[in-house]
């Protein structure tokens, strides 16, 4: 094909989702003390959520550097023979992903072109909208027609998540607007979203059980909003809590329409340093 498509690791695409829609995967870092660690490669999610239940070293991100880039573009494109990238990212409000993949796209721009996306979301919304890109590259989309695929399918994408703490979020200073809930977080059990890029309070609610019965209201009503003629696709993401996640998939999944999937997919390392143990995160993406 003459477009490629390539996400980094926080789109939780699992290696056999990445090879069913024909997408690379570039991972992110987890800093673990002074080792640098590649998600997915040098360090598991089980290992992420072991470090953060111990608590004994200081845990957090990083951004792939820009010379990552640089290599993962050049091995691209003479992998496939491709004469343009779509790269779709980590929101830029969240990580310092979509500078670093600008810098490397002008440093090789005289061997391949690429077409940087700012997702501004994170997870299988962003999964989905780099499959939805790859999708339209095969079939003939020239590589700005697939970008603005991907582009178009993040931007309809909803997310909703609850967390059992924001300790995990604060120390990763990546609360957004939700940052005023810090001062009550003990009275509160907080449903986030991610809107503008950055994570937001969705709604005030007093107990884990009615924060989980809303993040599934919230989402069944995003399905709804649909038109009939589209499809929908739903991921349920968790982080080490797995019994709630199945069941909220499953419950989902008997209110999906015809033509849609539903995914359950555990969040990537990166995104659980920044939410800890104790995450369910839904994202509904409409295919438009």
């Amino acid at each position: 094909m003459p477009t490629a498509v390539l996400t980094d690791s926080t789109a939780c695409l699992t290696p056999e989702l990445a090879d069913e829609a024909g997408v690379t995967v570039i991972p992110l870092h987890v800093q673990v003390g002074r080792r640098t660690l590649a998600e997915g490669v040098d360090i598991s999610v089980d290992e992420v959520v072991d470090l953060l239940r111990a608590g004994k070293e200081k845990v957090g991100t990083s951004r792939p550097a820009p010379g990552e880039f640089v290599v993962a573009f050049r091995q691209l494109a003479e992998r496939t023979g491709c004469d343009s990238i779509v790269a779709v990212l980590i929101s830029a409000e969240i990580s310092g992903t979509v500078e670093a993949a600008q810098l490397a796209a002008e440093a090789v721009r005289d061997e391949v072109s690429v077409h940087v996306v700012d997702s501004r979301i994170l997870g299988m919304g962003m999964g989905y909208a780099a499959a939805a890109a790859a999708d339209a590259a095969r079939a003939g989309a020239s590589a700005e027609q697939a970008a603005e695929v991907a582009r178009t399918r993040c931007a309809a994408a909803s997310t909703y998540f609850y967390v059992d703490t924001l300790e995990h979020l604060r120390r990763g200073g990546r609360v957004g607007t939700a940052q005023a809930l810090l001062g009550s977080a003990l009275a509160i059990k907080p449903l986030l979203t991610l809107a503008d890029g950055e994570v937001q309070l969705a709604e005030r609610v007093r107990t884990r059980a009615k924060a989980l019965a809303r993040l599934e209201e919230k989402c069944l009503e995003a399905v709804a909003a649909v038109p009939a003629d589209h499809a929908v696709d739903i991921a349920v993401h968790h982080l080490a809590w797995a019994a709630q996640a199945e069941g909220l998939r499953d419950r989902l999944r008997e209110a999906v329409p015809a033509g849609g999937r539903v995914d359950l997919v555990e969040l990537g390392a990166v995104a659980g340093v920044h939410t800890g143990p104790g995450t369910l995160a839904v994202t509904v993406a409409p295919r438009l």
